[in-house]
């Protein structure tokens, strides 16, 4: 079949989970329910996907549209899922950036699920290259922490660190108690993450996105809590894609940094990962330093080392993904619109 026959179309929900659920490179963030979440926060979802002519799913992506001031940006997170073959997977590029045209687009961010040690990921870069993509420095993370679930609850703490053994251990010795939280929970899980944005000095969500995560994910995500004698002390969001759970919000009260109550969290999500049949557990974002070789020296100068070591105790692998690619669509705006972006 010519891949110039195929056309980008507009696919249901339900066709596009179920493409996204048995592709290797499926994710939590081109699941449609990531699409609505999204939504709440200004972003317009749309499910586009290349057909071959038995009708069936061959590549495609989740595309989120932002606008603003009459023009858009259009960005696809952890996607699109390519097929394999190049010219079916240039159609996909080409289609995608004419879309974006049609939507007024100042540019089309494309962020392949692909790390660097990935069968192909050579050949994808030199195709988004020759389709006249910027590499540009990713919105989602570009080095991750990915702990493999397979084998017993057993072998997993045997990949954690000592050290981290002895927190979880402590912990429960010392009455801290880790319990899946409901929506009535949300306001004390705010309040944590407020603690802890104002202790190390970044950015969160609003309390209304962390309601929504909730609510439209669904069976997908957990509200982890950790308790001393029914005090707060830790909490965290973590969520199941078709491959991989994730990591993606956490904070702990000063309290709970002492008492090891996020070690206890993390411990109980990667068991519930596990027993989810998810492959890894993805750790989220660590210093970009650490894809470089030697590059633990400068990533120790980054912000978030604390928190890589942190998640480093619990064993896994580094995973480094081939980046993001814009397509520039109204240079003059370009530049100005890239400031503003958010994920």
């Amino acid at each position: 079949m010519s891949a110039g026959t195929l056309r980008l179309e507009t696919v249901d929900a339900a066709t596009w989970d179920a493409f996204v659920a048995a592709h290797q490179h499926g994710h939590l963030l081109q699941l449609s329910a990531w699409g609505q979440l999204k939504a709440t926060a200004g972003w317009v979802p749309q499910l586009l996907g290349l057909h071959d002519r038995a009708g069936q799913l061959v590549a495609g992506a989740q595309l989120l549209v932002r606008r603003r001031f009459g023009v858009a940006a259009a960005y696809t997170p952890r996607g699109p899922l390519f097929s394999g073959d190049a010219a079916i997977d240039r159609r996909l590029v080409s289609g995608l950036v004419s879309h974006a045209r049609r939507q007024l687009a100042v540019f089309l961010r494309l962020e392949p699920n692909l790390t660097r040690a990935d069968a192909g990921a050579t050949d994808l870069a030199a195709l988004l290259q020759t389709q006249r993509l910027l590499p540009v420095a990713p919105v989602q993370p570009a080095v991750s922490l990915h702990v493999p679930l397979a084998g017993t609850p057993e072998t997993l703490l045997r990949g954690v660190s000592k050290g981290h053994r002895a927190d979880i251990r402590r912990a429960e010795r010392d009455g801290v108690v880790v319990r899946v939280g409901t929506a009535a929970d949300l306001v004390c899980f705010y309040q944590v993450m407020q603690e802890t944005a104002g202790r190390a000095g970044f950015g969160i969500h609003d309390a209304g996105y962390y309601a929504a995560a909730l609510r439209v994910l669904g069976p997908r995500v957990r509200l982890w809590l950790a308790e001393r004698d029914g005090v707060p002390h830790a909490a965290a969001f973590t969520a199941l894609g078709p491959h991989a759970a994730a990591y993606l919000y956490s904070g702990s009260t000063a309290a709970g940094l002492r008492s090891g109550a996020q070690h206890a969290i993390q411990w109980a999500a990667l068991q519930w990962a596990q027993a989810a049949g998810a492959r890894d557990y993805d750790l989220w974002g660590v210093p970009a330093a650490l894809a470089d070789t030697d590059g633990d020296v400068a990533a120790q100068q980054d912000p978030l080392y604390g928190v890589y070591r942190f998640k480093r105790g619990f064993g896994g692998r580094l995973v480094c993904y081939v980046g993001a690619y814009d397509a520039v669509l109204l240079p003059p705006l370009y530049h100005w619109w890239r400031r503003r972006m958010t994920g």
